[in-house]
């Protein structure tokens, strides 16, 4: 028997996809699309609906109805896999995040995540997902989570190991040290995307932010792996002290 049967949330889902992809078609500004297409670098192009636009409407748009678990995912994957312009993404994004869906953010969210992430692979979606969604996952369900930041730390996928570096960013006491320094040493330069900007600006990131909250673990950090670090790591990572 399959995990998942689509037919009992089909319609809704058909609905609030079509009803949501309506509304954001009825705000487009073209006049900004194309800019704002260049900026972030997106083989999908945009809308042209600027952020204080785009949070209103999706508050409304999301509002109602409320979807059962199957079909909050299909939405999110529907929104996804079939957008034609990049705010498709942002509306997936904010779907899943939504205070109705609270209930659905536990350790059977990830493979949900983990799918995102690699097909998003750029940094606007992937810091959100990483920073929003797993990270408050690592917290409350550290047990299940771990061996699955632990993997990605040291996987082929440049955006897992991104996402494995600061998904503790706001974490503050609460941060697991010893999985910070795991997913930061199994990053350095050597390491499979070791020299690529937006892991080395990763490791940075996870350091200067945690450095507000322990200066004296990052200070000993930087000076224990000095020759390991890139320029730009350690300059981000120093940035306040």
């Amino acid at each position: 028997m399959p995990e998942e049967t689509t037919a009992p949330g089909a319609p809704d889902v058909e609905m609030f996809v079509t009803g949501l992809r309506a509304a954001l078609a009825g705000a487009q500004d073209p006049g900004k699309a194309p800019q704002m297409q260049a900026y972030m670098k997106s083989d999908l192009p945009y809308f042209g609906i600027s952020s204080p636009v785009l949070k209103p409407l999706l508050r409304t748009a999301l509002a109602a109805p409320v979807l059962d678990r199957e079909s909050w995912e299909q939405a999110i994957r529907r929104l996804w896999d079939e957008a034609t312009h990049r705010e498709e993404w942002y509306a997936a994004l904010a779907l899943a995040s939504h205070r109705h869906y609270r209930r659905f953010q536990g350790p059977q969210a990830i493979p949900l995540y983990e799918y995102l992430i690699t097909t998003g692979a750029w940094w606007d979606v992937v810091d959100d997902l990483a920073t929003h969604k797993v990270g408050p996952l690592l917290l409350t369900h550290p047990h299940d989570v771990t061996p699955v930041i632990r993997r990605w730390a040291v996987g082929e996928d440049l955006w897992l190991r991104r996402t494995a570096v600061i998904c503790q960013l706001g974490a503050k006491w609460d941060t697991d040290l010893d999985l910070l320094e795991f997913t930061v040493t199994q990053n350095l330069e050597g390491s499979l995307h070791g020299k690529v900007f937006w892991i080395r600006k990763a490791v940075g990131w996870a350091l200067r932010q945690h450095a507000r909250t322990d200066p004296g673990w990052v200070r000993e950090y930087v000076a224990q792996h000095d020759a390991e670090l890139s320029g730009l790591s350690k300059r981000e990572a120093l940035k306040h002290l």
